[in-house]
Parts: C-alpha cells; sequence; structure tokens
C-alpha cells in the first residue's frame, strides 16, 4: 500500500509540475529535481535508494525506443558524421581524459576507475535535452542534440564494462574497441529485426489499442535479448525506434499512428518526471553515505565541479573543429550545387536521347552515360557524392546494353515488356539518387550551424539520470564506490540545473528561439502542391475505378474533387451526399488520400523537403482519413 502511495503521489506531483511550470517559465525537470532534493531531506522521509537496473532496463529502453520512434530518420542520414563523432568520439576521449584527472585528485583510485567515472560523466541525457525541444531552437540543432543522446550511452555503457574489469585484470585497448563494435553491430542487426517484426505483428492486428501494446514491448524485446549477447540493448531499442519512424506511415492504419502517439506521450511524461524526482529523491542517502565514508562533503563538491567544468571544455573544444568541418563541408555543397543540376539535365538528356520508343536504353547509352560522368567536376566527388553507388549505376547500364546485343535478335513481346520495365525501374532509381543528393546539398545550404549554434549545442550537453544510474551499477566493493556515485550526481544534478536554468535565456539571446527554418516556409507551397497535384491526377484518371471495377459516378468525383482540392469555395465536406452515391464518395475519398500519402512518403524519401512540415502533413491526412471512415461507419457507407 505504501509503494502504491508513493507512485500516487508521484504522478500528482509530475502532472502538476509539468502543467504549471511552463506558465513560470521554467522547465519541468528543473523543479522535479529540486522537489525531489527538498523532499529527500524531510527527518520523515527515509533515505532512499532506487535499483539502477529499474531505470537501466524498465525505464531508459522504453523512453529511448518512444524518442526514435519520433525522430526524423532523413535528418538523421544526413548528420550521422555530426552525430557519430559526438557520440562516440566525444565520450571517449571525454572518459579517458577526465579519467587520467580523477585518478590524480581522488585519493583511492587509479586509472582505470577514473575512467570508468569518466565514462558515467561524459554522455549527455537524451531525457535531459528535451528541454532543447521546447524552446524552439533550429530544428538541425535539436536533431544533433537528440542523436547524439540516442546513441552516446552504448558508447559509455561499454567503455564503463571495461574499466570496471579492468580494475580486476588487464584489457587490452584492441579488446575494449571490438567489444564497442560487437555490441552495437549485434545491437543494430536485432534491432532493425524486432522493429520490422514489431510493425509486421501491428499491421496484421488491425485494432488500434493491440497495436499500441505491441509497441510498448517491443523496445524490451529488443533490448533483452542484446544484452544476453553482450551487445548494447540501449542501441537495439533505439534502432527498433528509427525502423518503426521509417516504416510506420507504410505499415500502420493512422489509428494506429495516433493512438501510438498519444499514449507513448503520455508514458513519456510519466516516465521522464519520475526519473528527475527520483534523481533528487536519492541525495539524501548518498549525502550520508559519503558522510559515514569519508566525514565530509568537500571532495565530492569540488571534484564534482571540476568535473562539470571538464565536460563543457572538452565539449568546446571538440565542438569548435566540428563546426568548421560542417561549414567547409556546406561551401563544397555549395559550389558543387549547380554542377549537380548540370549533371541531371545532361544524364536526363541523354537517358531520353537513347531510349527507344518502349522505353528500353539502347546499347549506345552505356557509352554517352559513362562520358557524361567521366567529365563531370571533380568538386562533386569532394562534396562527398556516393562514387562506389553511381559506379555501380554505371555498371548495371552496361550489363544491361550488353544483355540487350546479345539478344537482340529473338525477344519476345513479353520478354521486351519485362526489360521495359526493368530499365524504366532503373531509370527511376538513377533520377532518384541524383534528387536525393540534391536536396542534401540543400538540407545543408538552408540549415547551417554557426557559431551561435555552437554555443547552444556545447551548452545543451546536460547530463542526467542516465548518469547517476549508470554510476549506481558500480560494484560494492569498487573503489570508492559511494563517493564516486556522489560525484556523478553532483555533475548530471550540476548540468542540469545551471546549463538547463539558463538554456532558454542563451537561446532567446542569441536570437534562435523560434527560427522557422527556410526550408519549412518554401516547402509549405510545394507539399500542398504535391497533395492537391496528387489528388487530380486520381481524380483526372480515364481509367479510375471502384474496388469492383465499375466506374464512380460523375456526380461523386465533382464532390470528392471539391472536397479534396477545394476547387469549389460554395462546397465543403459536410453538404450532404445521397445516400445512394456515400459509399462511392467515401471509398474515392480514401483512395485519394492513400495515394496523396504515397506521394508524401516519396517527397520524403528523397528528402526534398523539410521532416517537419511532411510530419505535420502526413498527420493531417491521417487526421483526415479517421474523420472519412468515422462519417463513412456513421453514414452507413
Amino acid at each position: 500500500m505504501e509503494v502504491l502511495l508513493v507512485a500516487v503521489l508521484a504522478a500528482v506531483v509530475v502532472i502538476a509540475v509539468t502543467a504549471l511550470a511552463p506558465r513560470a517559465g521554467v522547465a519541468a525537470p528543473l523543479v522535479l529535481v529540486l522537489i525531489g532534493v527538498a523532499v529527500s531531506f524531510v527527518p520523515a522521509v527515509a533515505a532512499i535508494d532506487i535499483n539502477p537496473e529499474v531505470i537501466l532496463v524498465g525505464v531508459l529502453p522504453a523512453l529511448l525506443y518512444a524518442s526514435a520512434a519520433s525522430f526524423p530518420s532523413m535528418d538523421f542520414r544526413r548528420d550521422f558524421t555530426a552525430i557519430g563523432g559526438m557520440a562516440v568520439l566525444l565520450v571517449v576521449i571525454s572518459a579517458v581524459l577526465l579519467g587520467f584527472v580523477f585518478s590524480w585528485v581522488i585519493p583511492g583510485i587509479d586509472l582505470a576507475a577514473g575512467i570508468a567515472l569518466g565514462a558515467i560523466v561524459s554522455p549527455t541525457d537524451a531525457v535531459a535535452t528535451s528541454i532543447i525541444k521546447k524552446l524552439g531552437a533550429p530544428q538541425r540543432v535539436v536533431v544533433m542534440l537528440e542523436g547524439e543522446g540516442l546513441l552516446n550511452d552504448a558508447t559509455s555503457l561499454v567503455l564503463l564494462r571495461s574499466a570496471i574489469a579492468a580494475t580486476a585484470a588487464s584489457v587490452s585497448l584492441w579488446g575494449v574497441v571490438g567489444s564497442f563494435f560487437k555490441a552495437v553491430l549485434l545491437a543494430v542487426i536485432i534491432g532493425v529485426i524486432v522493429g520490422r517484426l514489431g510493425l509486421w505483428a501491428r499491421e496484421h492486428l488491425r485494432h488500434a489499442a493491440l497495436s499500441t501494446a505491441v509497441s510498448f514491448v517491443v523496445p524490451f524485446v529488443a533490448y533483452l535479448p542484446a544484452e544476453e549477447l553482450d551487445a548494447s540493448g540501449i542501441v537495439a531499442a533505439v534502432a527498433a525506434g528509427l525502423v518503426t519512424s521509417t516504416l510506420s506511415a507504410r505499415h500502420l492504419s493512422p489509428q494506429d499512428r495516433v493512438a501510438e502517439r498519444m499514449n507513448w506521450r503520455t508514458i513519456e511524461i510519466l516516465l521522464e518526471g519520475g526519473l528527475f524526482l527520483a534523481m533528487g529523491l536519492e541525495v539524501f542517502g548518498l549525502v550520508q553515505d559519503v558522510r559515514e565514508a569519508h566525514g565530509s562533503l568537500w571532495t565530492a563538491v569540488g571534484v564534482a565541479a571540476l568535473a562539470a567544468a571538464g565536460v563543457i571544455a572538452l565539449r568546446a573544444m571538440f565542438v569548435l573543429p566540428l563546426l568548421r568541418y560542417l561549414a567547409a563541408r556546406r561551401r563544397r555543397a555549395e559550389q558543387v550545387r549547380e554542377t549537380l543540376d548540370r549533371m541531371e539535365h545532361r544524364v536526363s538528356a541523354k537517358l531520353d536521347e537513347f531510349t527507344d520508343p518502349n522505353g528500353i536504353i539502347t546499347p549506345e547509352a552505356a557509352q554517352a552515360l559513362s562520358a557524361v560522368w567521366t567529365q563531370g567536376d571533380q568538386r562533386v566527388w569532394e562534396a562527398g557524392n556516393p562514387r562506389r553507388q553511381v559506379r555501380r549505376v554505371q555498371r548495371r547500364v552496361q550489363v544491361e546494353a550488353d544483355k540487350r546485343r546479345v539478344a537482340a535478335g529473338g525477344l519476345s513481346d513479353d520478354q521486351k515488356e519485362r526489360i521495359r520495365q526493368r530499365r524504366m525501374d532503373r531509370i527511376t532509381e538513377f533520377r532518384r539518387r541524383f534528387t536525393r543528393r540534391i536536396a542534401d546539398v540543400d538540407y545543408l545550404v538552408a540549415a547551417p550551424l554557426g557559431p551561435k549554434e555552437g554555443v547552444v549545442i556545447v551548452w545543451a550537453g546536460m547530463r542526467g539520470v542516465v548518469t547517476l544510474a549508470a554510476a549506481q551499477t558500480l560494484p560494492h566493493d569498487f573503489p570508492q564506490r559511494s563517493l564516486l556515485i556522489l560525484i556523478a550526481f553532483g555533475v548530471a544534478a550540476g548540468t542540469l540545473l545551471v546549463q538547463g536554468g539558463t538554456l532558454p535565456w542563451v537561446v532567446r539571446r542569441l536570437g534562435l528561439a523560434g527560427v522557422t527554418s527556410s526550408r519549412f516556409v518554401e516547402g509549405t507551397q510545394g507539399l500542398r502542391e504535391i497533395v492537391d497535384g496528387t489528388a487530380r491526377d486520381v481524380l483526372d484518371d480515364p481509367e479510375l475505378r471502384r474496388k469492383d471495377g465499375t466506374p464512380y459516378a460523375p456526380y461523386v468525383v465533382d464532390r470528392v474533387r471539391s472536397v479534396v482540392v477545394r476547387e469549389q469555395a460554395d462546397q465543403d465536406e459536410e453538404e450532404a451526399t445521397p445516400e445512394e452515391l456515400s459509399a462511392q464518395f467515401f471509398e474515392l475519398r480514401l483512395a485519394t488520400i492513400a495515394a496523396q500519402r504515397k506521394a508524401l512518403l516519396e517527397a520524403r524519401a528523397l528528402g526534398t523537403y523539410d521532416s517537419d512540415l511532411l510530419s505535420r502533413a502526413l498527420e493531417q491526412l491521417d487526421a483526415d482519413q479517421i474523420a472519412v471512415e468515422m462519417r463513412g461507419h456513421l453514414d452507413g457507407g
């Protein structure tokens, strides 16, 4: 009964603080930590010691999966180099350098124990960085911070395991490197498999509540086998979430996606708030342990302050050259933009010139295409164009041309049709690569990362509950365990309160609050044209038929056109449709929405529009489909 009472009171506090803190202009996590600290020192409250497995196994996989499931996978791919650098190299560098410092200033610990503490305090917290998302900071900054928080826990935990093992036995550098890559590779494979299996199961359930229930299980199904195989369960849960983010619009119904978003958001609020509250509640117990072991807290406070300053300084020194690299990459992208346009035009012209009336590329096309690529500006390669993929396309074109020369004399009509379709598919993919590359260039040009964004990236690198939970996984016989745990808490709480408390002011002072991407503004009209143009193509198709093969009534087509494309302002969706035609109306309406969604997903795959804008457009289609299906059900259609 006491446990239930505590859980209920905690939930009430989390809900109240989450609702009221924004009105006071304060981040809810900061308030919850302070409340937890205050309550922990109340004499009537006993010292609280939360099992770290509860956080690392019971809570963190779910939260990171939920974050990954709503993460823009296209933006993640574009900034993967920067994200990977901060999630791996920065953590390793910070852990090792801080390890030397800790082994020097903390009595009784060696280098391995110091690196263990360095690994604990080095990664940023994906939950803590949620603060930045609510400030309206530039989307690319949010993507980099959130992507870093999703991945750097794996680096930290692998280093921590190796450092703990090194305190008892020697561990080679190559052993640590091999363990890391094994942990990540196995985790990604497991996560992708589990993510796809989860989508397959949810697609066949056709029940929104059951589909959401499966999504609650997926992160743990990915986490547990990964940990059993000495891989990173965290990375497995994140990989499963990214698979869900990429494929859910293709495999799940709108009801499933809406239910999933709402239910997971509720769980995120409660779990995130509960974690920060628990983080504060543990303070008294930690203080008590350190006092009993050392008689003073000043060592812990001093080392924690030194570590907090150190992680900020190391982060700043890492981000500075990273920004220079990204700036150089952006300059190369600007230089190559015109070259890519010119090459796309030349390749398209050659394809049109050397394509026969059946759409089949003639043997001469291979040589022509090769000449186009050979004459391509060297800046294309310097800008990161996937040269290996381009050569693979060249080889495929040449192989197909050779095959057709060999078989030129005796092809049947079916064989010609199959060849034509295969070649047209390859042409489509060939052009898609160009379009995606140009979209990548536009993304880099439209979302630069300058000194102001760099300041936000550095200052938003807060530590949080993961640092405290990882510290508590130290073995009970680990040297200076209680002191190291309190130092970890000091770093986490200090960075969260100081950096998190001042971050809104920093973002506003730099003029980055509420910044809207130019791609977002420019893409609004473009997406509207895609949605309306797709609807027109569907409705103007002379072969338009119902599921049973009968044509739609002209009245129904006109009604759907007036509703979807808004060509006639005097008609809207509430206008009555004759009862005998209502079934046709709702069927055609849903078919149009399906075509519009397919067009938006194609635009998302190419990356030609802002990810936030595309997400909103897809959510609007989901809402439209749910409304249409509800009306059709009520009307008996």
